[in-house]
């Protein structure tokens, strides 16, 4: 696991909010016609799942998705990231560490996620490899008066970033059930007040301007 930091305990839930707000600023909420995507943004290798399921304007990039899923699933931001629909794969413009792919500010989403059923990955964090499978379920008409992005479902808390990917998810989860071990003090310090199991749908929308 990466940190442990008491300088983690207090700006853990700051840094996720400030972040989430960092990123929605080229993500203005939007009115209108038009087509919406339902998508359903599934965390992989846990269980149980972790996911979301929002509703995207059509004229929306890749790199607005990217500012979506990071306000949605509740991460921190910090991480590089990575969209893949082998054999392509679509990143921010200033790419590094040799990375190659196309720029997923000039990629739409509809041109990428064409059927029903269509699956896109989503990568976040290459050291904790978080992996996101993204399902085009639906395309639907606007509603009319109804703010685009918005989260209409959704389950469980995201990890803490830093934790270690999915075995340090799992190690958490487990310390929680078990607090009195003297074992998981320190785990359980590191993660604050933290719950797996928590979801709040309206917060999630505030963020997105919903």
């Amino acid at each position: 696991m990466a940190c442990h930091g008491r300088c983690c305990l207090t700006t853990l839930p700051e840094m996720k909010r400030e972040a989430a707000a960092r990123q929605l600023k080229r993500n203005p909420a939007t009115l209108g016609a038009g087509n919406a995507l339902r998508l359903k943004i599934t965390l992989r290798y846990l269980t149980p799942p972790i996911w979301r399921r929002v509703l995207v304007p059509d004229h929306f990039t890749l790199g607005n998705l990217h500012s979506v899923i990071q306000a949605t699933m509740g991460w921190g931001g910090g991480h590089m990231h990575e969209f893949r629909m082998p054999p392509r794969g679509f990143g921010p413009p200033l790419r590094r560490f040799g990375q190659e792919g196309e720029d997923e500010d000039a990629t739409l989403v509809r041109d990428v996620l064409v059927r029903k059923g269509q699956m896109l990955l989503y990568e976040y964090d290459f050291g904790d490899g978080w992996l996101h499978g993204i399902q085009l379920e639906q395309i639907l008409p606007r509603e009319a008066g109804r703010r685009y992005p918005v989260c209409v479902a959704g389950a469980r808390s995201c990890p803490p970033d830093d934790c270690g990917g999915p075995p340090g998810y799992d190690q958490l989860v487990k310390a929680l059930q078990n607090p009195s071990a003297p074992s998981n003090a320190e785990l359980l310090e590191w993660c604050g007040e933290w719950d797996p199991e928590s979801f709040d749908p309206e917060a999630v929308n505030r963020l997105l301007g919903a």
